[in-house]
């Protein structure tokens, strides 16, 4: 999987929210270590979590599976776009047989899923790729063939959360229980996060405590 960050504001705009409840404005800094002590003690230790709200971040996610995608929008106080497989499944109509299943043709494959540690699981999605190709070779339309889609299935998206909904995903989905692909894709996000950010999500990553 890949993670880009496209976008998030500045911490002076969450620092600048915490202090219009007090009018405390000529106090701040700009977003530096005054107001990152601010928004930590207030925000965080003190838990006047809506303030963290004002704080915005986007990504851009590919290569993780439609397994993790169902998830991922579990999580619903988010806005995901997602590319649409209605769309975009003629990539895959374009491709020669993925049988038999050899190391060439896993390969191939590993373009379009999500592979595990697990070779059986691992050869029923290639088998469920080739059944799916071979549907669209039918002209089977793109609306029907896509509810033979395996779960291990690629897709990308882009992200967009605030700080205090992406504190309770990585709260849950680092923990050593969550789904071991959304677990690597809270780890990536959280160090795509800039690193004058982090110390809003240090404490609500299990990985770190």
């Amino acid at each position: 999987m890949q993670i880009t960050l496209l976008n998030c504001n500045e911490l002076s705009i969450c620092s600048h929210a915490i202090r219009t409840c007090w009018q405390s404005f000529e106090r701040g800094d700009n977003g530096g270590e005054k107001d990152k002590e601010l928004i930590d003690r207030v925000g965080n230790k003190f838990k006047h979590a809506s303030t963290l709200e004002h704080l915005y971040y986007t990504f851009y996610i590919q290569g993780i599976s439609r397994a993790t995608l169902q998830e991922l929008a579990r999580h619903r106080i988010a806005s995901l776009s997602v590319k649409s497989s209605r769309y975009t499944l003629k990539e895959l109509k374009n491709e020669a047989s993925f049988l038999p299943i050899d190391s060439n043709n896993l390969k191939r494959a590993e373009k379009f899923l999500v592979f595990t540690s697990n070779a059986l699981v691992d050869e029923a999605s290639v088998f469920a790729l080739e059944n799916l190709r071979n549907l669209l070779l039918q002209n089977i339309s793109n609306d029907l063939a896509k509810f033979a889609m395996p779960e291990s299935y690629k897709t990308e998206l882009t992200w967009s959360i605030n700080a205090r909904s992406l504190q309770n995903f990585l709260s849950l989905r680092s923990s050593k229980s969550a789904l071991w692909e959304i677990r690597k894709l809270a780890l990536a996000i959280f160090d795509t996060i800039p690193q004058n950010h982090q110390f809003i999500f240090k404490d609500f990553m299990e990985e770190i405590k």
